[in-house]
């Protein structure tokens, strides 16, 4: 396809900008999955031209040449593309944008020419068959690397930044070296990416809002099902399936956790049973249209005992202190100041209570700029802005030593502050099947 034939260039979006297409006094959509053409709901070209500028605004200020991307999430994010969660941990699908240029894509086999075919927005000759080394599946020779590198190369150099530094998020270490060896100069390009996408647009945050939803259904199924008798990896195919039921295009992870599982926090399901008086929580991390949940909530089953109350409302007055906070201009250490230390919840060291309470950015990762806790916030302390995203965790064992409460609310962050959008009820420990 010929440049003439495309629609103009996405002008620079400045890192600062707040998106002009939604009016922050409107509550965010969540509407049906169904496009209409009565409403307007998802513009996903509206939303390809905002993750495409934002990406030239961030690489413009990097001191970088061009971005090649082996990330799926950098991938999707740069060029609108996805195969599935097939090529999430095999390193063959990469793409490149050049601060000049448009993106590339080399895609596996028969992909590329379906791009070409149903992506008009990309440029014909940059949707590319592409194949490296399948995380060494293909074996030890390094043809295929050495080749994928000079075509790089000759790219960078006929759109006039072959002699600047080229930004790699992850990589094999043979396609490094090749890379290398031809004279290009590899930097860290993950923190131009992770900048570009900290601040969403409209479609984003609708796209995170709908996900939310599909989850706030799935709790509901979930309280029904919670019953004494019923096993921890049945909660998981319950909520499993009434996901993809609902439209989703990845359930990554499913924590269903029970009983004396719960303290210390295994980050794993098991085929235990339920029992009367467990405390149970459970995390769902799951994609629609790329746009991921983390979502925990606890409760009891049947009843609750005075330890089990307890650690439930300090773990809410934690997050509860960590999101009045979160506002544009609020700098990420002051948040961490009011998250508990290690030793309030039992352990030796920040490093070892880590993830346990803490805010994260959310989007097409689980895990996205900025990441707030007592571990590194207050070495590198980052400015939050309007449009960021955020899944804010707490976590308490109760004083029986084998309970405890966990809970995480998703949060978009607006020009006024934040903006709870995971509405199952949390306010107060929830009893399932109470007797």
């Amino acid at each position: 396809m010929s440049k003439k034939s495309r629609g103009p260039t996405p002008k620079i979006i400045r890192p600062d900008d707040i998106d002009p297409h939604h009016n922050w006094a409107r509550p965010i959509q969540a509407p049906g999955h169904n496009q209409v053409d009565f409403e307007e709901r998802i513009n996903f070209r509206r939303l390809h031209d905002y993750r495409l500028a934002r990406v030239r605004a961030a690489l413009s200020g990097s001191g970088l040449g061009a971005l090649l991307s082996f990330d799926q999430h950098n991938i999707r994010y740069t060029t609108s593309t996805v195969i599935g969660e097939w090529a999430r941990d095999k390193l063959t699908r990469y793409s490149l944008l050049t601060g000049n240029g448009d993106p590339y894509i080399w895609d596996f086999g028969s992909a590329a020419k379906h791009h070409r075919l149903y992506a008009p927005w990309l440029h014909n000759d940059h949707c590319r068959a592409g194949l490296l080394g399948m995380r060494g599946a293909v074996g030890s020779d390094i043809t295929l690397f050495r080749e994928a590198a000079k075509e790089i190369k000759a790219i960078l150099v006929a759109e006039g930044v072959g002699d600047m530094p080229l930004g790699v998020d992850v990589v094999e270490p043979p396609m490094l070296f090749e890379l290398q060896r031809i004279g290009i100069e590899v930097r860290d390009g993950q923190q131009a990416m992770l900048m570009a996408r900290e601040v969403k647009n409209i479609d984003e945050l609708t796209l995170l809002n709908m996900a939310s939803a599909m989850v706030d259904g799935v709790y509901q199924d979930i309280a029904e099902a919670l019953k004494p008798g019923v096993r921890e990896s049945e909660i998981v195919a319950l909520a499993t399936g009434r996901l993809y039921e609902m439209g989703s295009d990845c359930v990554e992870a499913i924590n269903s956790i029970s009983g004396e599982r719960c303290s210390p926090h295994p980050h794993n399901f098991t085929d235990r049973l339920i029992r009367p008086g467990d405390q149970a929580f459970f995390d769902i991390i799951q994609s629609f249209m790329g746009y991921r949940t983390c979502y925990y909530r606890t409760f009891s089953v049947g009843r609750a005992t005075a330890p089990q109350r307890s650690a439930y409302r300090k773990a809410r007055e934690w997050m509860d202190k960590a999101i009045d906070l979160l506002r544009p201009g609020m700098s990420s250490d002051k948040i961490a100041k009011t998250l508990p230390k290690a030793s309030d919840i039992g352990f030796a060291s920040e490093m070892d209570a880590f993830g346990l309470n803490f805010c994260h950015g959310l989007g097409l990762g689980l895990h996205e700029r900025p990441l707030i806790s007592r571990l590194n916030s207050f070495k590198e302390p980052i400015e939050l802005k309007a449009g960021m995203v955020f899944a804010v965790e707490t976590y308490c064992p109760a004083t029986d030593g084998v309970s405890a409460a966990r809970i995480e609310e998703m949060v978009i962050l607006g020009p006024k502050g934040p903006q709870i959008i995971s509405l199952y009820p949390a306010e107060e420990l929830p009893i399932a099947n109470p007797y």
